[in-house]
C-alpha cells in the first residue's frame, strides 16, 4: 500500500530537485511557507527559546568531511526579499543528493551560514554548478549575500544532511505516489518557483498538485494562478481531510510556524511518528 507524505513549510527549491525522492513509493502531502523544504528531523513536536547558531543547532547532524572552493557565478532576485545565488565548485569530488543542505562559509563572517540546495545534483554533474536561495536578513550570512555578494565573490561549502544513510526503495515493485503542496506567503510575489510548481503540475497530472495560500495579497492575481490560490492561512480543515494512518507529514518553516502547525496536527490526530519538520530551517534562508 502506498503511503502517503505531508510536507508542511516555507518554501519549494527542494521539493523541485527532489521530486524523484518524493515519489519511491510514497504519497505526499506538502504544506510549504516560504523558505525551503528538505529533509527533515522526525520529531513531533519543537520548542523555541532563543535562536541558536546554524553549526550549535546542527552539530549532531552528518556532515561530510570536504570543505570545497566555490566563487559565485551569478545572482538573481527570485522576489524583493529572496536571492538566487550560481556556485561554480572548484572541487570535482563534490556531490550532494536531494534533500541536503551546505554550511556556508564567508571569509571574513565568523558566523557560518545554512543554506538548502535548491538546484538538483543534475546541474553540478553536468556543468559543476550548484544554486542557493537565501533571504535576506539580519543574521550575518544572509546579510552578506543581500548587501556584499558579487559575481567572482569566493565562498566555501560543506555538504549536511539531516537523515543522512537514508535508502531510496529498490527493487521491481516501484509504484509512484502522490505530492499534494500547501505552499503560503504573504503575497504571490513572495510564491518562490511557483512557475517550476505549475510546470511540475503540468508534467505529473493526479501526481503532483499546489495550493497557494496568500495573507497580504493587495492586488489582483494573475489568472494563471488564480485557480490555485486561496487567500488565507493553511487551516486544520485544509488538513484534516488528508489525514490517514499512511500519510506522512513534513514541515518546513521558522520554529512558531513548525510550533503551529504541529499542535494542529495533534489536534487533528496526527501520530507524532508521522510528522517531520526541519530543527534549523530558520537557516534554509537565513529567516
Amino acid at each position: 500500500m502506498a503511503r502517503a507524505t505531508i510536507y508542511v513549510g516555507f518554501t519549494v527549491p527542494q521539493l523541485l530537485r527532489g521530486v524523484s525522492r518524493c515519489f519511491s513509493s510514497h504519497s505526499a502531502l506538502v504544506v510549504l511557507r516560504h523558505s525551503a523544504f528538505c529533509y527533515c528531523t522526525a520529531n513531533g513536536t519543537i520548542k523555541s527559546k532563543r535562536k541558536m547558531d546554524h553549526l550549535e543547532r546542527t552539530a549532531k547532524n552528518f556532515r561530510q568531511e570536504v570543505i570545497s572552493q566555490a566563487k559565485v557565478c551569478g545572482i538573481t532576485n527570485e522576489s524583493e526579499t529572496v536571492k538566487r545565488l550560481r556556485l561554480s565548485i572548484a572541487n570535482k569530488d563534490f556531490t550532494f543528493k536531494a534533500g541536503q543542505w551546505v554550511d556556508f562559509f564567508i571569509p571574513g563572517v565568523s558566523v557560518v551560514g545554512g543554506f538548502s540546495i535548491c538546484s538538483s545534483p543534475g546541474l553540478l554533474e553536468r556543468e559543476g554548478l550548484l544554486e542557493l536561495a537565501v533571504k535576506h536578513t539580519v543574521h550575518p550570512p544572509a546579510h552578506w549575500v543581500h548587501t556584499e555578494c558579487t559575481v567572482d565573490s569566493e565562498v566555501a561549502l560543506r555538504v549536511g544532511a539531516d537523515l543522512h544513510g537514508y535508502q531510496e526503495s529498490k527493487g521491481n515493485g516501484y509504484k509512484m505516489g502522490t505530492v499534494k503542496v500547501y505552499y503560503s506567503a504573504k503575497n504571490t510575489s513572495e510564491l518562490l518557483f511557483k512557475r517550476n510548481i505549475l510546470g511540475l503540475m503540468n508534467a505529473f497530472p493526479g501526481k503532483i498538485t499546489c495550493r497557494f495560500h496568500v495573507t497580504q495579497q493587495r492586488s489582483q492575481i494573475c489568472k494563471e494562478l488564480q485557480p490555485h490560490v486561496t487567500e488565507g492561512r493553511i487551516s486544520e480543515k485544509d488538513l484534516e481531510k488528508h489525514v490517514s494512518k499512511d500519510t506522512l507529514w513534513y514541515i518546513c518553516g521558522p520554529p512558531p510556524m513548525i510550533e503551529s502547525i504541529s499542535k494542529l496536527l495533534s489536534n487533528i490526530g496526527v501520530p507524532r511518528n508521522c510528522v517531520f519538520f526541519e530543527k534549523w530551517s530558520q537557516h534554509i534562508f537565513a529567516l
